[in-house]
Formats: structure tokens, C-alpha cells, sequence
């Protein structure tokens, strides 16, 4: 039995990719946040996005709570998959699991920004922090016994004729309890208020004339926001510098402050102050 891990930080999109990398590198089996998949179905364990808190949501990944790794250590040796593929968030963690499951040492790790672009990852990291969206890669069919009365949405359906195709599996969204709580709105004049913060808070800008935000989306989805700046900067400085610096500040008090992904940041300078020596 062989060993391959995809590992990447959290919501950048490894469950959404696990079937096709599963399926590229020929492995039989999976296993992702605490449940070991197989031909679309569980076959043991417990998703760790069962649990009620983020701690305890950890602990099941790595299968440190009672009782968990002997029951999927035993359906391991019963279904003897050819090649199995551990899905975590570090290189320590695949191998923390592998050596918990005894499993044979990982002959290949995948990072996922070797096969995803760093766009497709924020647009995961944005379901997965605005919208408290996880993905499992299971038939939504195969979580009903386990997910009974959590909003579970078929991501990926594949026609029962098309054989070939239905062998890669279906996806499903789910909202576990530790990571959705409702809906969070945050109007533009807050964006607006975090930016003038910055800007007035910069002393080569004279004056700020006016802040827009601009949402950004695909059909109903929204993807982020851009920002829009107008400024009348003090006469003495290399302007393209400052307004690089100003950009980068603003971007990152906003994503930091909001959870938002900021796209673009555009200041245009309107004018130039130059202080008037009395002689």
C-alpha cells in the first residue's frame, strides 16, 4: 500500500481537488478531516466537521479522540486500497495521521499552489470565511446519516450513464456548526471609515476628496470589493513609492478588519499641495 499526502492551509480548496487528485495519481482511497472515503462512500470514521467547536474539529483530523483511529485503522486493513491519498494543512500533520493510522511513510507530497492558482485559492478562502462553506468528497447522499439536519448542497452531480465520469465521486457543501453562524453584512461606509483612517493618518496627504467601494461578482456571488481613492498629495516626495506603500496599507487593514478580499486598491492623485514660502 502506497502513501500520498495534498497538503495547504485551511479553505484553500484541497477537499474541492482531492477527487482529482485521487484519481491522477491512481489512489483508491481517501482521507480528509477524519473520515476514510472509498469508490464515493465512508467508510469509517467521523468528520471533524461534525464537531461543535474548532479545537475539537482539530483533534478528529488528526485522530487523537477516543476510539477514532483503531476503527478506521481496522476498515483499512479490510478494504486494502492500492494507494491512499491523506489530505491535511501541513507536511506535519499528513504525517502526524500517517504514523497515528500505521500507515506507511508518505512517498509524495502535493502542495496545493502547485495545482491551484493563488485566484482559485482566495476564491476559496472567501467561500470558506464569508460563507462558512466546507466541502466534503462524498455524494451528498452518503452524509445524510451523518450530517442529519445540517444544510447539505450537492456541489457536483455526474449522470448515472456516464460511468467513466461517475467513478470520480460527487462533492457536497455543508455548513458544520463550528465555523457558520449567520450571516454577517458589512455596509461600504465601514470599508469607506477604514480607509480614511489610513489616508488621513498619512502625512504627505494634503487632503482626501473621495473613497468609493466597488463590488465585485460572478452572476449572484460576490468575489470581493475594489477601492477607489482620491487625494491631494504634499509637493516633495516620490510618488509612486508612497502611493505603493498606502495601497498595501489599505488592502491589508481591510482584509485584516473585514475577512473581505480586496482586489484592487486605486488612488488617483487629483492635485499637488505646494506650501508657499513668504519672503
Amino acid at each position: 500500500m502506497d502513501v500520498i499526502a495534498l497538503v495547504g492551509p485551511s479553505g484553500t480548496g484541497k477537499s474541492h481537488r482531492a477527487l482529482q487528485v485521487a484519481r491522477e495519481h491512481e489512489a483508491d482511497a481517501i482521507i480528509d478531516d477524519g473520515i476514510l472515503i472509498k469508490d464515493g462512500h465512508i467508510i469509517a470514521g467521523e468528520s471533524a466537521k461534525t464537531e461543535k467547536s474548532k479545537i475539537m474539529a482539530v483533534r478528529r483530523a488528526i485522530f487523537v479522540l477516543p476510539g477514532h483511529a483503531a476503527g478506521v485503522r481496522e476498515a483499512i486493513e479490510q478494504i486494502h486500497p492500492h494507494r491512499i491519498l491523506v489530505i491535511g494543512t501541513s507536511e506535519n500533520m499528513v504525517q502526524k495521521i500517517a504514523k497515528t493510522l500505521d500507515l506507511p511513510a508518505i512517498q509524495q507530497i502535493i502542495r496545493i499552489e502547485d495545482i491551484a492558482s493563488r485566484r482559485e485559492m482566495e476564491a476559496a478562502q472567501y467561500h470558506r470565511l464569508k460563507e462558512g462553506k466546507h466541502i466534503i468528497p462524498v455524494p451528498t447522499i452518503e452524509l445524510k446519516p451523518h450530517f442529519s439536519g445540517w444544510l447539505i448542497n450537492p456541489l457536483q452531480i455526474f449522470k448515472q450513464s456516464d460511468v467513466k465520469r461517475r467513478k470520480l465521486g460527487e462533492k457536497s457543501i455543508v455548513r458544520p456548526v463550528f465555523s457558520y453562524y449567520g450571516k454577517l453584512t458589512i455596509e461600504d461606509r465601514v470599508i469607506q471609515a477604514i480607509t480614511e483612517r489610513i489616508l488621513k493618518g498619512r502625512e504627505y496627504i494634503k487632503s482626501l476628496k473621495r473613497v468609493a467601494v466597488q463590488h465585485v461578482s460572478k452572476g449572484e456571488e460576490e468575489r470581493g470589493i475594489k477601492i477607489t481613492c482620491e487625494i491631494v498629495l504634499n509637493y516633495g516626495s516620490h510618488i509612486p513609492t508612497l502611493i505603493r506603500r498606502t495601497q498595501s496599507n489599505i488592502r491589508d487593514a481591510v482584509e485584516y478588519t473585514t475577512g473581505m478580499i480586496v482586489h484592487a486598491v486605486d488612488i488617483s492623485v487629483r492635485a499637488l499641495y505646494v506650501e508657499q514660502r513668504v519672503r
